[in-house]
């Protein structure tokens, strides 16, 4: 019988990251600056350090991970691998269904596998301060714990719609010496224009991040780091992926479909990537496979946005980026995955969904919570609201499984626990929360917005 949990020891933890780029049929689309030209490094490099725009910028198929990295990710890695055996059997499906559960890391969810490389390169590279934005506050408290591990001081630009939903994520990271702002704030150029037009407005991550670029842009010596979106970023996720494959072979399976929740994608690349450098290999057990992107219908970036050069925030601080966008200015609704509420996605995920390679789904925000209560009562892990969207395309998946009799090996990335978004599953049972789908005119007004190139 397949054991209900699949650890691996701590000498297992990978020792390089996956780079995708290696194995895409084409390259990415570079950044490009408002005259349609590539953005230069040294440009780039007045917020990141050299290092991991390096990595940005690298090709190269295996990245090594640092001593000093590979130590603080042995306070919680590897990750287990677990069977949801009691869920199957809740679902009456012959699927076998299991998820890779990053709730184990200090900051409850998967975001220091990037955060603390992050700060370690920053560190090395005489940085003296971090700024950064956060949307449900996982990637706010991982870097405020990074940050603790290499004596960096940090400064967060939290969504104010997370910010007021979600104080004990903020409290974490005030724990972990960080400074919290509800974005958008008076503080920045950026933050005075928004509440200028909207004294009320609830935030959006576009505008955190406009915010968190104007502060580091202004300091030479503080740098810019970001959660999610940048091949960096995905790139040090892949240890998910890397360590699930290995958790696989030893119980001598391979999965058939792969679901990872997905706002600015590195959830999904974390867990997807890896794999689907065994279907370049030629692997013959990952011919069949299908990686899948689910996002929210309140925020429909892969599934009704457009493929085109946008700004990564509000403001237009940042590089353009190929990458499918609902619009720089748009502005999501105050769903309680604020992890997803983003306007654009990965460019490497953008393109490897243009290019037929993997898929996307959006599901509506009450189902999601249903499919996190239905886990929870079947596994006990109360899982983050990011993270039941990848549940709920799971559960789907296995009720049609139900259907058809096929016992596919079904794998999703449990991104985080729910401990600090127990108000959103309150208003879940007091059945106050609402499915939002975005108007499709409401979009293409968003998209007229889009920077001409050139």
């Amino acid at each position: 019988m397949t054991p209900l949990r699949i650890n691996l020891d701590q000498n297992e933890i990978p020792t390089h990251w996956y780079n995708v780029v290696a194995d895409m049929k084409n390259p990415p689309a570079p950044p490009l600056g408002p005259d349609g030209l590539p953005v230069p490094g040294e440009k780039m490099a007045a917020i990141f350090p050299l290092p991991l725009l390096e990595q940005e910028m690298s090709a190269e198929r295996w990245i090594p991970i640092p001593e000093e990295v590979r130590q603080i990710y042995a306070l919680w890695r590897p990750s287990p691998l677990c069977r949801a055996r009691r869920l199957e059997e809740a679902l009456g499906t012959p699927a076998r269904i299991f998820y890779k559960y990053e709730g184990v890391s200090p900051a409850g969810s998967h975001k220091p596998n990037s955060a603390v490389p992050q700060a370690f390169y920053n560190k090395r590279a005489g940085t003296r301060r971090l700024t950064t934005e956060t949307g449900a506050g996982q990637w706010g408290s991982s870097i405020a714990f990074a940050g603790q591990m290499f004596g960096l001081p940090v400064r967060v630009f939290m969504v104010k719609v997370s910010y007021q939903q979600k104080p004990f994520r903020r409290s974490m990271m005030q724990t972990w010496g960080a400074e919290v702002f509800a974005s958008p704030t008076d503080l920045t150029q950026a933050g005075r224009a928004v509440l200028a037009k909207d004294p009320n407005s609830q935030g959006s991550l576009g505008i955190a991040i406009s915010e968190a670029v104007e502060e580091a842009a202004a300091d030479p010596g503080t740098c810019y780091t970001l959660g999610s979106v940048l091949n960096h970023v995905l790139l040090h996720q892949t240890i998910i992926g890397l360590e699930a494959k290995k958790q696989f072979d030893k119980i001598g399976l391979y999965p058939d479909v792969i679901f990872g929740p997905c706002g600015g994608g590195s959830s999904f690349g974390g867990i997807a990537f890896p794999f689907l450098a065994d279907q370049a290999a030629g692997d013959k057990r990952a011919a069949r496979l299908r990686a899948v992107a689910v996002e929210p219908t309140s925020c429909p970036t892969l599934t009704k946005g457009a493929y085109a050069y946008d700004f990564g925030d509000a403001s237009g601080y940042t590089p353009l980026m190929k990458m499918y966008t609902l619009g720089h200015d748009f502005m999501p609704p105050g769903i309680h995955a604020g992890g997803l509420r983003y306007h654009g996605d990965s460019p490497l995920v953008s393109q490897l969904l243009h290019e037929g390679l993997v898929e996307a789904l959006a599901v509506p925000q009450v189902a999601t919570f249903e499919a996190g209560v239905a886990f929870a009562r079947a596994e006990g892990i109360i899982p983050a609201p990011e993270s039941c969207h990848a549940i709920r395309a799971a559960i789907d998946e296995a009720l049609a499984c139900k259907a058809s009799g096929e016992p596919k090996t079904i794998l999703f990335n449990l991104t985080g626990h729910g401990h600090f978004d127990m108000a959103s599953y309150d208003k879940y049972f007091a059945g106050q929360l609402e499915d939002f789908e975005y108007p499709a005119e409401a979009i293409a007004d968003s998209l007229r917005h889009l920077p001409r190139v050139g």
